[in-house]
């Protein structure tokens, strides 16, 4: 079931070679906006604005101004908008009432191309962000972080198709292996979820030791991949200068 695509301002995500995407984890609008000329210059897919870094975003004008700045900026840059909670490996603690509050508030703000989504909360508020994300075109990556395990090839699939059961555009799912059977569980759920799921997905598996997820998403079916212009945001992120020409290197050419 290949070559499903979705398409996220001009980026097709889900055919060719896997997209980079790389985070700005400004505080202040200043370092967010600073961080944009470097990440320019590198030329990746799609920026992740990591807002649970951001020090105003428990305030809706500052971050709607700020996100509107930052799309004007970016050019013709894909954006993706993610608040991380802490449960998930993010920077901020929040209830579930904020957490909703600030991913409408981003959608409202009319900046953002696509918003990351936890599988892992309330149905019906998801769903209703789901809903209300589609009626602005913009693309849900729905998602799940592990950073203790990895859970059983089937677990992952589960997690994986229950995120396009809720409506998400593209299913996300990160793990921490703690052997090399470990990245291949998440390599071969992976490539089962590829075959099997209607939608989209972005895997891969966190660490040093999982590394090889990072850069082999074109034969295992990942469609996006998470890269560094000077500051991480997961372990295991790769510089852009190093991973672009290695996805290309392993291009599938048939």
């Amino acid at each position: 079931m290949r070559n499903k695509m979705v398409k996220c301002r001009n980026l097709k995500l889900g055919v060719g070679r896997p997209k980079i995407a790389v985070p700005i984890t400004g505080h202040t609008m200043a370092d967010i906006l600073a961080a944009v000329p470097a990440i320019k210059a590198a030329q990746p897919d799609l920026v992740e604005w990591r807002i649970d870094f951001y020090d105003a975003v428990m305030d809706p004008v500052k971050l709607q101004q700020t996100g509107q700045q930052l799309r004007a900026v970016l050019g013709d840059i894909a954006l993706l908008t993610t608040f991380r909670t802490s449960g998930e490996g993010g920077n901020l603690a929040l209830t579930e009432a904020a957490y909703f509050d600030i991913c409408a508030t981003a959608l409202a703000g009319g900046y953002t191309d696509a918003l990351d989504l936890e599988r892992y909360h309330d149905e019906t508020a998801v769903k209703r962000l789901v809903a209300q994300a589609h009626q602005q075109n913009v693309v849900v990556i729905m998602s799940n972080h592990d950073f203790e395990q990895t859970p059983a090839q089937s677990d992952i699939v589960q997690r994986l198709a229950s995120m396009v059961d809720w409506g998400a555009d593209i299913a996300k799912m990160a793990v921490m292996p703690q052997s090399a059977a470990d990245v291949l569980t998440l390599l071969a759920a992976t490539n089962e979820a590829q075959q099997t799921l209607t939608q989209p997905v972005i895997t891969m598996a966190m660490g040093d030791l999982g590394k090889v997820s990072r850069l082999a998403g074109e034969v295992f079916g990942s469609c996006l991949s998470f890269a560094t212009v000077g500051a991480a945001s997961a372990p295991g992120q790769i510089s852009v200068e190093r991973l672009r020409p290695i996805l290309d290197e392993l291009t599938l050419n048939n």
